[in-house]
């Protein structure tokens, strides 16, 4: 699946322990940025623009400078940004009685519209690559001018591209999002998204590695398991139901480190590529497929006994995991 030796002295070892450092980053600095206030304003308000200096000064023959990589960066921030004002943003009116963001449906909105839109727009790169890229091709990293890796394209970015359109249209309970009650053990008002269950986010995370495996290659040890794996885990053990909150908020982490260090896994020590394999391909993506298909039968089979809209309504609220976040909320 990967080729771990590089000509820079990578070998399975460096590879391991880049992994479980970038992996042991993200955990650990998404905690801290989502249990302080503070820490995670200064993280991705103040940050990406002293960031944002330095990539066009200090930084400029070293950092990517490219519309790709930019727009990842500032969106996924971006979503970390609107995310920390549904948290925290509110106040008291005039007449003494109190307001916030958190209780503006339309407001609430942005959380899945934006997750929505990523998944489309990477949906449109795997069908992009599937018929761009026949056969083995070299291709110029965007924003550098001496880093180069292989696409190949084939039936798998297809089947990968059904399965993210599949994972979009099983984002249920739009309107659902609450706020985590605070408690003397966390006091992070995550925000929880009670209708987002464990078996979409295994699906989405098949599916999300399936397209950087498909369309990054070259990125997808580190951008495609480790940075799935951190938010997936908090999700289910510290930070249960807020899976969408920890997910931007890694992303952006990544992507601003990505950007500032770019030779670590371009051309360090610790860079792994893809083994370019039709028959890992055509299992990574089926396996991404099969999954979201799973889901979405499930969806249509709890929409129809319950006789409701998925996407203005809640509708796995029978299960027990569904109980357990909602008790986590004020």
């Amino acid at each position: 699946m990967f080729v771990f030796s590089n000509p820079s002295g990578g070998t399975l070892i460096t590879a391991i322990l880049g992994w479980l450092l970038v992996f042991s980053a993200l955990f650990a600095a998404n905690e801290v940025t989502r249990r302080f206030k503070w820490v995670g304003f200064a993280t991705f308000f103040v940050l990406p623009i002293v960031l944002t200096v330095l990539w066009f000064t200090a930084l400029s023959g070293i950092a990517y400078k490219d519309w790709f990589h930019l727009a990842k960066v500032y969106s996924s921030t971006a979503g970390c940004i609107i995310f920390w004002c549904i948290r925290f943003v509110g106040g008291t009116r005039k007449d003494g009685t109190k307001w916030r963001l958190a209780d503006k449906k339309g407001f609430l909105f942005l959380a899945p519209l934006i997750l929505a839109i990523n998944i489309i727009e990477a949906c449109i790169r795997d069908f992009e690559v599937g018929m761009a890229y026949p056969v083995l091709t070299q291709v110029l990293e965007e924003g550098t001018t001496n880093t180069f890796y292989n696409l190949l394209g084939g039936p798998w970015n297809f089947m990968n591209g059904i399965a993210g359109i599949l994972n979009f249209i099983t984002i249920t309970g739009w309107f659902g999002i609450v706020l985590r009650k605070k408690t003397d053990k966390d006091s992070s008002r995550d925000m929880l998204w009670p209708d987002m269950l464990w078996f979409w986010i295994i699906a989405y995370d098949l599916w999300n590695f399936a397209y950087t495996y498909n369309c990054l290659p070259h990125h997808s040890w580190y951008a495609g398991i480790a940075l799935l794996t951190a938010p997936t885990l908090c999700a289910f053990t510290v930070g249960k139901g807020a899976w969408l909150q920890h997910r931007a908020q890694t992303l952006s982490l990544w992507c601003m480190f990505a950007q500032t260090f770019p030779m670590f896994q371009d051309h360090s020590r610790f860079a792994v590529v893809s083994s370019y394999n039709p028959t890992i391909y055509n299992i990574v993506s089926g396996l991404a497929l099969v999954a979201n298909i799973a889901v979405f039968a499930y969806m249509v089979y709890k929409v129809v006994k319950a006789k409701k809209n998925p996407y203005t309504n809640d509708i796995y609220t029978d299960l027990p995991q569904y109980a357990q976040i909602k008790a986590l909320a004020e």
